[in-house]
């Protein structure tokens, strides 16, 4: 199966059911696919087999047809995150070394800055109105013919070119396959939670920035020929008003949205009764957030899991049930990302590769179908990561009993001082339960005595406020003193990717550059 395959056989079940919802647009299943074939044989005709074919845009329904429509050619879809700067965006352009670029008229001017710096563009389409020295996305749509394109396309062809966050280092381009990418779809389709009887018809909401791996969900939900609403950008105001008027049952959100919408005075002024299922993912869920969130909205049902770009999607899932049993009894599993799912194969290693006993720590592996084929034009790092086909996820994690796993953090991100190691999460799962704190991001900094110092960056809720000395008793109260706050830093909010991920390599520079003031009780 291939991932252009998905538009026709959402399209034979159910050709008249709408698949994209936009802004006043809509296209059912069969116009769709059409669309996607249309885009598939155009492309054809300026760009040649294993192309990579880029694209810059917020979510659209242009951004939908590409992600099928461009596999579908047997060419890549390269993703490109339009919060990069021009430098950032030249630099992963010139990596991927895309033939054609696909642009939102208004990230136009980035690509300006830049022309010069990446050559290997020959053709630039525009999405919106047509730019000077580009062609128009409609009008170029309209040169292919709605039929499939006559290409010999594999499973093992690459898909999706996915550029890793870069929280930790300059991005890497995740290689997807289609066998990876229909791998991680087919795992969510028989492993995530069905919908109870009984229920209102499923709408689903793709919430989501579409350059982010999170957006395979828009193919699980596109396999179930579901209708799909898609969302430009997260919009609070937006986002509730969508809810009401499509009248949405399901979605994805990162924790930092949930707690953005918890506290959003405009809230209780909207119609959000058809909501059931909330998924939650790209970083972890404060407890005191999600016990908020089940008292709010107490018909929707939560879930979570874990995964990664290099992953295509998730391959751990802690259900809607195994969230209620853990809340209504107290279970320690609700902060885990729960079990395995049905097509994944997950290990967590000690340093010499021996798998370690429940309790114990060590580094998370995975193996399976929907595991990356590589990182593009970089072997070395390719190597690196695999051992005996093991992926290594750079991810420390441990296991317990009833084999529920449970991320202790980035190995990357452990804190080392005095020759103790602090690991980040923990720490920020304590800050989260004062009740001042909005968000918590731990991190080291270095320090002369200890090696590593712990340093918590703190944003408040609005209208409260905290001392640096009540934050470190609230933490030394918790957690074994050495694991406490040396030195606390406040900010307004902490900067983010567009996944809802804290990016601590920004915080560590505002250290370093002195942009951070440093409070010590």
């Amino acid at each position: 199966m291939l991932v252009g395959d998905i538009p026709a056989l959402a399209a034979h079940r159910a050709p008249d059911v709408l698949a994209v919802q936009f802004q006043g647009r809509a296209w059912t299943y069969a116009q769709m696919r059409d669309k996607a074939w249309q885009l598939g044989n155009a492309l054809m005709r300026i760009a040649d087999m294993g192309d990579r074919i880029a694209i810059l845009a917020e979510n659209c329904p242009e951004y939908v047809l590409a992600y099928y429509g461009v596999p579908a050619a047997g060419m890549a879809l390269t993703f490109l995150n339009y919060r990069l700067s021009p430098r950032e965006l030249a630099w992963i352009i010139g990596n991927a070394g895309p033939s054609v670029l696909i642009v939102e008229d208004k990230f136009m001017g980035a690509i300006e800055q830049i022309r010069a710096d990446i050559p290997t563009v020959r053709h630039l389409i525009s999405i919106g109105e047509t730019q000077p020295g580009t062609l128009g996305f409609d009008a170029f749509l309209a040169t292919g013919e709605a039929s499939p394109p006559p290409v010999q396309v594999r499973e093992d062809d690459l898909a999706w070119l996915l550029y890793t966050s870069g929280t930790t280092g300059l991005p890497k381009g995740a290689m997807l396959s289609h066998r990876n990418v229909v791998a991680a779809v087919m795992n969510s389709l028989v492993s995530w939670d069905k919908d109870p009887p009984g229920g209102p018809d499923p709408v689903f909401m793709l919430t989501f920035p579409m350059y982010h791996v999170a957006g395979y969900a828009l193919l699980v939900n596109h396999l179930r020929a579901a209708p799909v609403v898609v969302m430009q950008n997260f919009d609070i105001e937006v986002f509730f008003s969508t809810i009401e008027r499509h009248k949405v049952t399901a979605l994805s959100l990162a924790p930092t949205m949930i707690a953005m919408l918890l506290n959003h005075p405009s809230r209780a002024n909207y119609d959000l009764s058809s909501l059931r299922n909330i998924g939650y993912g790209a970083s972890a869920m404060p407890a005191a957030v999600l016990l908020r969130a089940r008292e709010i909205w107490p018909q929707v049902r939560f879930a979570t899991g874990f995964g990664m770009t290099e992953l295509a999607g998730n391959v751990m899932v802690l259900t809607a049930e195994e969230h209620d049993e853990a809340v209504d009894k107290g279970l320690p599993t609700l902060n885990s990302v729960g079990h395995q799912m049905l097509l994944s194969r997950v290990r967590v290693v000690d340093g010499e590769g021996r798998d370690v006993a429940p309790g114990e720590e060590g580094e998370i592996l995975v193996k399976g179908d929907q595991v990356l084929s590589g990182y593009w034009r970089n072997p070395e790092a390719t190597e690196r990561s695999f051992v005996d086909g093991w992926f290594h996820t750079g991810d420390v994690g441990r296991w317990n009993e009833q084999g529920f796993l449970w991320i202790v953090d980035r190995k990357k991100d452990m804190i080392v001082t005095g020759g103790e190691n602090v690991y980040p999460r923990e720490v920020e799962e304590v800050l989260y339960k004062h009740p001042a704190v909005l968000e918590a991001a731990v991190i080291g900094a270095e320090d002369e005595k200890w090696g590593e110092e712990v340093v918590a960056v703190i944003s408040c809720r609005n209208g409260q406020s905290t001392t640096c000395a009540d934050l470190v008793t609230h933490c030394r109260e918790h957690i074994a003193s050495y694991k406490k706050p040396r030195a606390v830093a406040f900010v307004d909010e902490l900067p983010k990717n567009a996944s809802g991920k804290v990016l601590k390599r920004e915080l560590r520079e505002w250290i370093r550059d002195g942009r951070l003031e440093l409070l010590r009780p």
